[in-house]
């Protein structure tokens, strides 16, 4: 049920200069998804009676994702004062006028913070009475973050930024983690008092801490249970062990969800990819997006799958697809590529170094090793031999090869679209086949063979090719002269 008292402010106007980047650092991707959008969706998890994102780097590119993600969302454009404290300053004066409940401030880079955490947090908060609570972290390393300076009786005293700290201050082990919850009306009055006079020039939020600590409200500082979910991605490195993190939760659910995932640590799930029980993943695969596997399925090892579906009992090796269906006890490769608009049917086969685009290859049916299939349909029990190529682009358009059923191609045949092969048809080894072939019919490119003796030695005189060619044709003259003094 929506919490009518309560407003989530997602802080994601920064520009994000440590990740060296043309991309915003919060549409940097994370298991599939931009970081914002983990953000967003445990602000909507909340079911919070409003949303508001404040944007400024940048601006349209993240205003799209978030609209895309949370289309309740109301987005808030930060203007040039700089500052999270001014971000929220905005932020609140685009709250609907009827609103009197808290406030909770999110950091658009923590993108492992849970729903869970988040609710217990606002809990305390509104337990308590106080006029602020503040999510804090206890890390080995501090560098960077923003200190909790506690009372010597444990209360907290004010949140100090690592730039304005001083050396006792900065051996602080407690960080703020950059997440807050405010009574509004308490928050709105310190807001006004905030100035830019510090290292950075920034209207600061955590100076609200000591505004309201001066004003004789109560604020509190809550450690969170593990300090990762409350950890920002500000590089790359960051960004890296975020992914790693979270990859091997998602990994570590699907096996408690009845997946088999032999070596967890070359393998990395989307969190859109959906798994069936009995499913199991080898070593070195990627399963991205919105891929499907179901029940009874192999895929690995050294599989990359991309939006791609896989039927039950299928088997997927060393193979790299992307939005591709590949039907029920159906086998992929190993080393296929898989191009979009790729449907493999029921007990099909893609085999060894074969690569399909915009095909459909129907039950049982075999494209076993060597070949391109390009802009085509398959009909069913079709085997296509080793090295065959359907030829589908004339330098302007792109044409179709059509299979009939129980179709059986010779080793290397180019099939020269547009061009159709009748049911049960066959072909021989070496055809070039430029024109229909009708149902039961064999199709032959038949050239007589021309040995032109001698060439070798005329033509590349001097190569070992030549000196071997003269070698063996004097063994054979003078073989054939023995035969005939013995006759």
């Amino acid at each position: 049920m929506t919490d009518p008292n309560l407003a989530i402010i997602v802080l994601a106007a920064g520009q994000g200069t440590r990740m060296k980047s043309a991309t915003p650092k919060l549409l940097h991707e994370l298991a599939g998804a931009p970081i914002v959008s983990h953000v967003l969706a445990t602000a909507g998890a909340l079911d919070p009676a409003v949303v508001l994102a404040v944007v400024r780097y940048e601006r349209d590119r993240l205003a799209k994702v978030i609209s895309a993600d949370l289309p309740s969302a109301v987005i808030v454009d930060q203007d040039e004062i700089p500052g999270t404290g001014r971000a929220v300053e905005q932020a609140i004066a685009a709250l609907p006028a009827d609103f009197s409940g808290e406030v909770l401030v999110l950091n658009g880079d923590v993108p492992l913070l849970d729903a869970d955490t988040l609710l217990d947090l606002v809990s305390r908060h509104r337990t308590s009475g106080a006029g602020a609570t503040v999510l804090s972290s206890i890390v080995p390393d501090a560098s960077g973050y923003g200190r909790i300076v506690r009372t010597d009786d444990g209360s907290l005293d004010r949140i100090v930024e690592h730039k304005d700290a001083t050396p006792e201050e900065h051996a602080i082990g407690e960080i703020n983690a950059g997440i807050y919850v405010f009574g509004l009306n308490a928050l709105r009055d310190q807001l006004a008092n905030l100035s830019t006079d510090n290292a950075q020039g920034e209207k600061y939020l955590t100076d609200v801490i000591e505004l309201l600590r001066r004003a004789g409200s109560d604020v509190a500082a809550v450690p969170v249970d593990e300090p990762w979910k409350a950890e920002g991605i500000n590089d790359r490195a960051q960004l890296s062990e975020a992914a790693a993190r979270l990859n091997a939760l998602i990994v570590r659910g699907w096996q408690l969800n009845g997946v088999t995932v032999q070596d967890p640590a070359t393998t990395w799930i989307d969190l859109k990819v959906t798994l069936e029980n009995d499913v199991t993943i080898l070593p070195g695969t990627q399963l991205k997006g919105a891929t499907t596997v179901a029940r009874g399925a192999v895929v690995g090892p050294d599989t990359t799958l991309v939006d791609c579906e896989v039927g039950e009992d299928a088997t997927v090796k060393r193979a790299d697809a992307t939005l591709a269906v590949i039907g029920a006890r159906a086998s992929v490769g190993p080393f296929a590529y898989l191009r979009p608009g790729t449907v493999l049917d029921e007990n099909g086969k893609i085999g060894t170094f074969v690569e399909t685009k915009n095909a459909r290859i129907g039950e049982g049916s075999k494209v076993p090793h060597l070949s391109y299939v390009g802009d085509t349909t398959v009909g069913r029990g079709v085997n296509l031999g080793a090295g065959t190529i359907t030829a589908n682009y004339d330098d302007i358009l792109k044409h179709r090869t059509e299979f009939g059923d129980h179709v059986h191609t010779g080793a290397h045949n180019v099939f020269v679209a547009p061009v159709r092969i009748g049911d049960g048809a066959k072909t021989g080894a070496g055809a070039v086949v430029r024109k229909d072939v009708p149902a039961g019919a064999l199709a032959l490119s038949v050239a007589p063979q021309r040995n032109i003796e001698g060439w070798v030695e005329k033509n590349r005189s001097g190569t070992a090719a030549a000196e071997v060619a003269e070698r063996a044709r004097s063994a054979q003259e003078a073989d054939d002269g023995s035969q005939r003094q013995d006759g």
